[in-house]
């Protein structure tokens, strides 16, 4: 059935710029490999339904992003769920996977009750952090046209809820990611990942002001 939903879900992905995209999907997918792999209890976790909601949970990103929906994760879980049914999933996988991918959102405030929307949640995050993070909130950043750097506008007087600027969004948004984290192996990898972020932004506006 996994391959049968990938197939039905990357359709939705055709036209998704950088920051999610389909490879976004897959590099969720693997840290969610590794969250499990690394969990104490990785025997208790359906790997089956962590990688079915990972394939769906963003299938809804460009309706949102292109004002169509009001939240993706909602829209998703009830897309997914239909995706799901027609492929002959039971109940209980339906109803498991739609509460992973109503949870994994940032901004839902719904806390996941499963380990495995924990992980899921935990492996959306932390592609959202590093390397990896900083290049997805710059290519966002492009396609919404939101500006890079914003002088007049700095992290302590933005009231925005995401930043007025894309660097300003790695303060308000990003760097709050590994206060998120729900797993002991997701914290330990975004407290890494954050460390990165932070080095970034502080060379980043030394850099924007002609100090180094």
């Amino acid at each position: 059935m996994l391959e049968e939903v990938r197939s039905r879900a990357r359709p939705y992905f055709a036209d998704a710029p950088p920051a999610h995209d389909w490879h976004h999907v897959e590099r969720v997918d693997a840290l969610a490999e590794t969250l499990i792999d690394r969990h104490p209890d990785s025997a208790g976790i359906n790997e089956q339904v962590v990688h079915l909601a990972v394939a769906l949970h963003d299938i809804g990103r460009e309706r949102e992003d292109r004002g169509e929906i009001d939240c993706h994760a909602m829209w998703g879980a009830r897309e997914g769920s239909e995706i799901l049914r027609e492929l002959g999933a039971t109940d209980e996988t339906v109803s498991t996977v739609s509460h992973c991918i109503c949870a994994h959102r940032y901004s839902n405030d719904i806390e996941p009750e499963t380990v495995e929307a924990m992980v899921v949640s935990d492996a959306d995050n932390l592609d959202a952090l590093g390397a990896v993070g900083i290049g997805r909130v710059f290519a966002h950043g492009t396609a919404i046209d939101s500006p890079m750097y914003d002088p007049a506008v700095p992290v302590a007087d933005d009231d925005t809820p995401a930043g007025v600027s894309q660097y300003n969004h790695l303060h308000k948004k990003i760097l709050d990611l590994p206060e998120r984290m729900y797993t002991d192996v997701g914290s330990d990898l975004a407290a890494e990942r954050a460390q990165f972020v932070r080095e970034f932004a502080s060379r980043f506006e030394a850099e924007a002001v002609g100090e180094r």
